[in-house]
């Protein structure tokens, strides 16, 4: 009997266990949600044609650049500027630097100016005062001399020795005169150079506060033509980073002479200007047309051509070079700054067999699909002859042949 009862509880064990198990099998079966399809494209033949898309932004063709002046000075610090995209007009001030050195040279050279300026009259007046000293000493000899000359004539009715000395004094007064005269030419000249020394003083006097009054007017700029103003930004750094984006100049912001403050682009010619990505730079060239849309004009498209590539830069792992477009056909309603959605259209590959760019799966040098079958998905490797946004241009596939959007197995 005790054999019997053990047996017996063991059985009864087994079969709740075997029927737990059962109902888990039911219930996991009646909640399990079916395997998802993998989405298929069929391959395509047809004409593919190529584009290109970037984001970009607006700007003005042949925009008037506003620089720092070059004063001499190793930093300018902006007191005035107006704000980006305000409406200027000719002769408008935009942006105003300190003046405090500027001014405080002018008034140096000018102090300096007014100095030479009383130099210049005292050497003028010194050498009026030593040139009719100069005329009356040789008016003076000539007298003597004439004098001398008459005491001669009275020789014979003279003692020898008072004849003797009236030779004396008469050769003593012509050699007086002949040195005069001789040295009448250098010591004018002396005299106009103490002249030229004062007046060149006063010249450089003169520059340096010409000069000052310049920089201090070349330190407000204006606005040479009419137009939306767009302000620079401020690239005068210590440090960078990949993705540091530079704020717009402001009131107080130090400026090196020469660096752009602001720009005024030329309303009539708008270009817009995008980075792209290098492996397009083979498929995009010079005169290329173009769609635009702006993302603040909604349902409008507007016309543009390539007008320029500019060269690459960027950190090894995202490339990019600038590419300018032409809007052949602006509006009004247009203002420098908008972002803009670039379509370049880049050429059309007639009659080819292609797929969707993300059927397309490349590993270790290889490029294959995964091809639809009976029994499943198998790959096949496929040479890629041109690679577009959105569609591929392939050979080794037929027309009309499946292929996986996504790798079997991973849904």
């Amino acid at each position: 009997m005790k054999w019997g009862g053990v047996a017996a509880v063991l059985l009864a064990g087994t079969v709740a266990g075997l029927g737990g198990w059962g109902g888990v099998r039911v219930y996991r079966g009646l909640t399990a949600k079916p395997p998802e399809a993998i989405p298929v494209e069929p391959v395509r033949r047809g004409d593919v044609s190529f584009t290109i898309t970037a984001d970009g932004a607006l700007q003005g063709g042949n925009s008037r650049m506003l620089a720092a002046p070059m004063t001499g000075s190793n930093q300018l610090v902006l007191t005035a500027l107006r704000q980006s995209g305000d409406l200027v007009k000719t002769g408008d001030v935009v942006a105003q630097f300190d003046t405090t050195e500027e001014t405080y040279k002018l008034r140096e050279a000018e102090a300096d100016l007014a100095e030479a300026e009383q130099q210049v009259a005292q050497a003028e007046s010194e050498a009026r005062a030593k040139q009719e000293e100069l005329d009356y000493e040789i008016i003076s000899a000539r007298a003597d001399l004439k004098q001398a000359e008459l005491e001669v004539r009275r020789n014979p009715l003279l003692a020898a020795i008072t004849a003797r000395q009236n030779l004396m004094d008469l050769e003593a007064a012509r050699n007086k005169l002949a040195k005069l005269e001789a040295d009448y030419p250098q010591r004018r000249a002396a005299l106009k150079a103490a002249i030229a020394i004062q007046d060149a003083g006063r010249a450089k006097a003169k520059v340096q506060s010409e000069t000052a009054r310049k920089n201090i007017e070349m330190m407000t700029l204006k606005a040479p033509v009419d137009g939306y103003l767009n302000i620079e930004r401020n690239t005068s750094t210590n440090f960078y980073y990949p993705g540091l984006e530079f704020p717009m100049y402001q009131v107080g912001d130090q400026v090196r002479p020469g660096m752009a403050v602001a720009q005024i682009p030329d309303l009539a010619s708008y270009e817009a200007s995008a980075q792209i990505n290098e492996y397009d730079r083979g498929h995009i060239a010079l005169g290329l047309d173009a769609e635009l849309r702006i993302v603040a004009l909604k349902g409008k498209l507007f016309r543009g051509k390539v007008k320029d590539l500019g060269g690459t830069t960027g950190p090894p792992w995202n490339r990019r070079f600038e590419c300018k477009l032409n809007l052949l056909d602006p509006t009004p309603e247009l203002r420098p700054g908008m972002s803009a959605r670039l379509t370049i259209k880049t050429d059309t590959i007639r009659n080819a067999l292609w797929i969707p760019a993300q059927a397309l799966e490349a590993s270790d040098g290889r490029t294959f699909v995964f091809v639809k079958s009976a029994t499943g998905f198998s790959t096949r490797d496929v040479k890629l002859l041109r690679r577009g946004e959105s569609q591929v241009v392939i050979e080794g596939l037929m027309e009309g042949e499946l292929v996986a959007m996504a790798r079997p197995g991973q849904n």
